[in-house]
């Protein structure tokens, strides 16, 4: 099996809880580099990869001729710098979502990958959650017939604003809408194609929060309503999921598992039931011919790792293409050209 020499710029949860669990799951893959000075990433990036070099200069990546592929899992307002300089010295790289801050930039990295025959992907890992696996099925599949409205919520309840890049104005990127966000409209993106019209309502509801921490966004489609809602002030949650059509209705509460066996240090292949939903949050289906409780779709994060390595070792397309990580981005520019001007966008 061709292996794949794998480097790591960034090891803070990002790298160690989100990616590096999953991409071992996957065989072809050697973790070689990690990028990282802070001593806490440190020791953990030698536990999960006991033969891994630790550097502390990006350099030592970049030129180093038997790395493959880059992951970069490090602030927004880093992302554009970070991948131009490594697709300019000739290594694949992978970008942990948001794609980046703008539009502008993205564009830019979209040209040079190209340029430079290279894989450029985003890491949209929750297109693979199970419940929005089991949305994209009720959708594709027609079960409730022409979707005329569409909901999807990613509530959270943290009433004190945490220290660090996510939550500082200073950085570009940061805030709600590029962080839970970009999950919610790249979903919709894959569902419904690119909106023709933008409106959103963006509010900052914490005691001493500088950014954005609760969202509103209404993406218009002909005949079609898709609302997607963020906040950090919701102790009782609603609804994940809403969905209704000429035949019926869809509703869904909770949450895919796979991101609380990641907190809890659980890998997918020592992991029997990776994926799987426990029967008390599967979605009811209630249409003209049935009313069910409908089982969810297996969750299925390595997917993301499993298409990388296909794409890089056997020409497979990639599932996130980086002109897909750049539409999510132009939703979450329109969007904040909507609240800054009170009115709806024509998206284009």
């Amino acid at each position: 099996m061709k292996q794949v020499n794998t480097a790591f710029a960034g090891y803070g949860p990002g790298g160690s809880i989100y990616n590096a669990p999953i991409l071992s799951s996957v065989n072809g893959f050697r973790v070689k580099k990690i990028l990282t000075s802070n001593p806490t990433n440190v020791e953990t990036a030698k536990k999960d990869f006991p033969e891994v070099e630790i550097v502390g200069e990006y350099s030592e990546i970049l030129e180093d001729p038997e790395i493959d592929l880059i992951i970069l899992v490090l602030p927004n307002h880093l992302h554009f710098t970070f991948a131009k300089k490594a697709l300019k010295a000739g290594k694949n790289v992978l970008v942990e979502k948001p794609f980046t801050p703008n539009v502008r930039e993205a564009n830019e990295l979209i040209k040079l990958a190209h340029q430079q025959n290279l894989l450029l992907t985003v890491h949209h890992n929750r297109r693979w959650d199970s419940d929005f696996l089991t949305v994209k099925k009720i959708v594709e599949k027609g079960i409730l017939g022409r979707v005329v409205e569409y909901e999807a919520h990613f509530d959270r309840f943290r009433n004190e604003v945490k220290t660090g890049w996510k939550e500082d104005k200073k950085n570009p990127g940061s805030g709600i809408l590029y962080d839970l966000g970009s999950h919610l409209i790249d979903q919709a993106l894959c569902l419904f194609g690119l909106p023709h019209e933008v409106f959103a309502d963006i509010r900052t509801q914490r005691d001493n929060a500088t950014v954005p921490d609760a969202f509103e966004l209404i993406l218009f489609y002909p005949n079609l309503k898709v609302t997607l809602k963020a906040g950090m002030l919701v102790k009782e949650k609603g609804p994940t999921y809403q969905l209704s059509g000429t035949k019926g209705s869809f509703v869904k509460y909770g949450v895919d598992p796979q991101e609380e066996y990641l907190k809890k240090g659980a890998k997918p292949q020592n992991t029997s039931e990776w994926g799987v939903e426990p029967k008390e949050i599967w979605g009811r289906l209630n249409t003209v011919e049935e009313e069910k409780l409908l089982e969810s779709e297996r969750g299925n994060y390595p997917f993301v790792y499993q298409n990388l390595y296909n794409a890089l070792t056997q020409g497979e397309a990639l599932a996130v293409s980086p002109q897909q990580g750049r539409d999510v981005i132009k939703v979450i520019e329109a969007a904040q050209q909507s609240h800054d001007e009170r009115r709806v966008i024509t998206f284009s």
